[in-house]
């Protein structure tokens, strides 16, 4: 559960009477300076409304003036009840899982190469690349899309899975399954043509650029417009940028670990923080 803001107010104001109110009330609540004004927070916003409530009756705190009934917080909901929230961000799991089911994680490669960017052939120990003309002349488009399906091993698949989970579900009760599908869409788009144009020809594939995308979106919408759907933990913004400048240094690669699709990371989320920027800026201007 994340903090949300209660309150502004001018820095001259006294709030020392309506705060000992609201401790006398048992609120939980935490005062701090910010932007040269005052900020109240408190922990969700349903306690946030009724402070509100509270506050435009008695700004002063004055005790003879009955006050609201402040419901404690409510508890966070549990797994099922978020999944039956969150039915677009399971189909896409699902076909994540599907997708690597049916490629024994991604070694059928007679299934891989036809949801890879490019079509390929394996003659030997030697792999040769179709053009992306070819899609384009014979019309295959679904392939900008699906490398985003494409796991190699089951590390690979948990690790994308998890992320997705907390990230979709996020963007889908904040703004709908629809807005979801099409950001996927996009972040998946951006990602793979970003790969493709840096690394040319290759196999590639995950929902990590997916997913950065989800991260930059959150990230500059939050900033722009705070709500309490898309505050992240600062260590979790910190430790995926973080990642993802160690992928770029090329060390895993050096280790003989695999390659890595930075591309489709920066790609993914360039991407994401031009939506986030878009739809930040959107939503502080209905506010």
């Amino acid at each position: 559960m994340s903090p949300v803001i209660a309150l502004r107010a001018p820095l001259d104001e006294d709030l020392t009477p309506f705060i000992t109110l609201l401790r006398n009330l048992g609120v939980a609540h935490r005062v701090a300076e910010q932007s040269n004004e005052q900020v109240l927070w408190v922990p969700d916003e349903h306690i946030a409304s009724q402070v509100r409530e509270l506050y435009a009756r008695v700004p002063q705190g004055d005790p003879s003036v009955q006050p609201v009934q402040v419901q404690p917080a409510r508890k966070l909901p549990g797994f099922l009840d978020q999944a039956r929230r969150s039915p677009l961000t399971l189909v896409v799991l699902a076909l994540t899982l599907l997708v690597a089911l049916l490629t024994w994680g991604g070694e059928d490669y007679d299934v891989v190469r036809w949801l890879s960017f490019v079509d390929f052939q394996i003659e030997g120990q030697y792999i040769y690349f179709a053009s992306f003309a070819q899609v384009v002349d014979s019309g295959q488009w679904w392939r900008v899309f699906t490398p985003m399906l494409l796991h190699f091993g089951v590390l690979h698949l948990a690790m994308n899975s998890l992320w997705y989970w907390e990230l979709g579900r996020r963007i889908e009760a904040r703004q709908g399954a629809l807005m979801l599908l099409l950001l996927t869409l996009w972040f998946g788009l951006a990602a793979n043509v970003a790969q493709y144009l840096y690394g040319g020809p290759a196999l590639f594939g995950g929902l990590s650029g997916v997913l950065y995308g989800l991260l930059g979106h959150c990230w500059l919408f939050q900033w722009l417009a705070p709500n309490a759907a898309y505050k992240l933990p600062r260590g979790v913004l910190v430790s995926m940028l973080i990642w993802l400048l160690i992928c770029m240094t090329g060390v895993f690669e050096l280790l003989q670990f695999g390659a890595i699709a930075n591309a489709a990371h920066v790609g993914g989320l360039v991407a994401g923080c031009v939506t986030g920027l878009i739809g930040g800026l959107l939503a502080r201007r209905r506010r």
